[in-house]
């Protein structure tokens, strides 16, 4: 436990974390992967070249520090990053690096103003964080090899099936290559997939969403290839999945992760709301949703470009004359002439209150939204302006967490 001197001065330290936490973040990675370069092959580098993830980890500082004296109301915080921790393979050993790294950035970029009472404070204020993630992600490990089917680190699974399921999306059917059985996973989660490039000397790590219901003899994820678009390079690992996997290739993955799941406890009418990609987890809640609670009302929203890049279109159209309990609401930003002369989508443009409003059956919803992160902000705003409560708001991040309450850029997927 930290003495209320400690607390005191790392408390102090706040409005220094707000303004420059991301400068000190960024300085960390830098010391961090200097030091330790083998630890490239388990962070994504896109999210660092992009700055995600030094904002996301400053966001992460800047909370424990604002609650370092009553640490359990970030526990979910914490259980969050410890399904992704768990996922990548971080352990315990890599604590007392990152530790020493993360306090020699503060050194760096505070200076003279990080006084050695400051630097201590931050010392023991880290180990007392850096055990409940320890003891939080030891949890996940034993559950994830202890359940049935489950296992440690990466195991190797086949690609039974590849399936394009529009222009930049396709669905991987993956089987394990020992046949073995496989663990279950709550609707929403997703599995980290380990892959080695032939023009690349580090291991890269991505995660994805599974996209099908639990209880199948199969994990499906899709994925949508990642194209180049301004001074953003193409996505190395969803470009060489689509592009150079084939059906009976093998692919190295995680046990299922991740705290965005489905409450199938919950009866009350439940609201899916989808913005490209992020769809997959949708569809996981979706068809579980209609297979085992097939009298709880659902509307389900997905926001795409045009049709040509809305996947799954066919299978949920299915679902929803088959399930009348099922309404379905499509929203594209620009339609192409197909979409035009089919006029199977129901609104042109973006996804806002007011349209929401005429859409939700309920404001006593439970409300499940997964899209690009500009997007993130405006749907929940428009949300809470139906009289949505924020209890009944889950959502998750495309990549590393950040904040909605930063501004939103006017585009949608």
């Amino acid at each position: 436990m930290l003495n209320e001197a400690t607390i005191a001065i790392i408390k102090s330290t706040v409005p220094i974390l707000k303004d420059r936490g991301t400068e000190i973040t960024k300085r960390f990675y830098e010391l961090l992967f200097s030091s330790h370069p083998e630890l490239l092959h388990i962070f994504n580098h896109a999210n660092q070249k992009q700055g995600k993830q030094q904002a996301a980890l400053a966001n992460a500082v800047y909370a424990a520090a604002a609650h370092i004296d009553q640490l359990p109301a970030i526990l979910p915080v914490v259980k969050q990053i410890a399904h992704k921790h768990r996922s990548l393979g971080v352990k315990a050993e890599h604590y007392p690096i990152v530790g020493q790294n993360l306090l020699a950035a503060i050194k760096d970029v505070l200076g003279d103003a990080a006084t050695d009472e400051i630097l201590q404070a931050w010392a023991d204020a880290y180990g007392v964080i850096a055990s409940v993630f320890i003891e939080v992600e030891q949890s996940m490990y034993d559950q994830a090899e202890g359940q049935d089917g489950g296992w440690e680190g990466f195991r190797a699974f086949v690609i039974q099936k590849k399936v394009k399921e529009s222009d930049v999306i396709t669905s991987f059917y993956l089987v394990p290559q020992d046949r073995k059985p496989i663990a279950g996973f709550e609707p929403g989660q997703y599995v980290s997939v380990q892959t080695k490039l032939p023009d690349d000397g580090y291991t890269h790590i991505r995660q994805y969403s599974l996209s099908d219901a639990p209880g199948k003899p199969y994990y499906r994820i899709s994925v949508k290839r990642e194209d180049a678009i301004g001074s953003r390079p193409a996505g190395k690992v969803s470009t060489a999945l689509h592009e150079k996997t084939n059906e009976g290739d093998v692919l190295l993955l995680s046990a299922p992760a991740g705290d965005f799941t489905l409450n199938r406890d919950d009866k009350r009418p439940v609201v899916l709301i989808s913005g490209g990609v992020g769809l997959t987890p949708m569809v996981s809640m979706l068809n579980t949703l209609v297979e085992t609670q097939p009298h709880r009302p659902v509307t389900f929203i997905h926001s795409a470009q045009n049709g040509s890049v809305h996947a799954m279109k066919e299978h949920v159209n299915r679902l929803a004359q088959a399930h009348p309990q099922l309404s379905v609401r499509y929203c594209y930003a620009e339609p192409n002439e197909a979409d035009q002369a089919a006029g199977t989508y129901h609104r042109e443009g973006y996804v806002d209150a007011d349209w929401l409003k005429t859409v939700i059956p309920s404001t006593n919803s439970s409300v499940y939204f997964c899209v690009p992160q500009p997007f993130m902000a405006v749907v929940n705003s428009a949300l809470k302006a139906c009289g949505v409560a924020d209890s009944d708001l889950h959502y998750e991040f495309f990549g590393p967490a950040a904040s909605l309450e930063q501004p939103a850029l006017q585009t949608q997927p």
